[in-house]
């Protein structure tokens, strides 16, 4: 009796330790490692501060929510989460620093202007500056869309996600992204960027033409993203087209790409303003 007794107060000890320990785990684990990361104050902003994919650049410079959204960033560690949560916290992190990028330079004009040397960009200037901090470490936006995001996920649509702070550039969404519905917001970004910016990409069944944005066939490497040819590109955009003969066409490939202009005016509300005005 005495030996049974003694197990069962060796057990309750051994429960109470574990209880304890998972206790002091569970206290030195931030929360959001343990649930996922908190975009909601970016998400407000978004809603605030955008419109119609253009910034007001100004606001988001004196919102003091907005740099300690930052801050977040900078603390905390996205390898914790899910693919399609990491996916999301690093779309939403590169279209925070680039408009934190944008206001640092108080630039209103270019991104481009951005750490010209003699007038010239060298070394995608604006891109390589290791202003974004994420989990401690510095990072350019071109560390995070080239050796993050396309290198570990293989997710092309990223490249209708990620906003370079241009008129040229997918819209910017009003909205965060967010893992739980991450596939949703891309598909959306991708088909509004497809269907309703014609100045930027359309199709013309009559001349066999694909008028289509620089991104998808000449920034960088891209088009290895999104199959590597003209004809996968057509491929993929034709996901984006309800059935009829502009999806036929792009489906079957015997089109001809024309690249649209590149707008690279910085994407801000004054400028789009200025723009309605003229």
């Amino acid at each position: 009796m005495r030996k049974s007794t003694s197990r069962l107060h060796v057990r309750g000890q051994l429960v109470v330790l574990g209880l304890g320990l998972i206790t002091m785990i569970a206290r030195a684990v931030p929360a959001e490692a343990q649930t996922g990361f908190d975009h909601a104050p970016f998400d407000a902003l978004l809603k605030s501060h955008v419109q119609n994919g253009m910034v007001d650049y100004d606001a988001f410079a004196r919102a003091p929510e907005f740099a300690t959204y930052l801050q977040r960033l900078g603390a905390f560690d996205p390898s914790t989460l899910r693919p399609a949560d990491q996916i999301a916290f690093w779309i939403d992190a590169y279209n925070a620093y680039t408009i934190q990028l944008v206001n640092a330079h108080h630039e209103r004009e270019s991104i481009r202007n951005i750490n010209k040397t003699l007038g010239v960009i060298r070394g995608y200037g604006p891109w390589k500056e290791k202003l974004a901090v994420v989990g401690g470490q510095s990072y350019g936006l071109d560390d995070i869309e080239q050796d993050i995001l396309c290198k570990r996920f293989h997710e092309p649509r990223i490249h209708v996600a990620l906003v370079c702070a241009a008129m040229g550039c997918p819209p910017l969404r009003s909205e965060a992204y967010v893992g739980s519905r991450l596939d949703a917001q891309l598909d959306d970004q991708a088909r509004t960027f497809l269907l309703d910016s014609p100045t930027k990409n359309r199709v013309d069944v009559a001349r066999n033409t694909v008028f289509l944005s620089p991104i998808f066939v000449e920034f960088r490497d891209y088009i290895r993203d999104f199959g590597g040819s003209e004809a996968a590109v057509g491929r993929f955009i034709a996901r984006y087209y309800p059935p009829g003969p502009e999806r036929e066409l792009l489906t079957n490939g015997h089109f001809r790409v024309e690249k649209t202009a590149y707008d690279w005016t910085l994407n801000s509300l004054a400028n789009a303003r200025r723009a309605m005005q003229r």
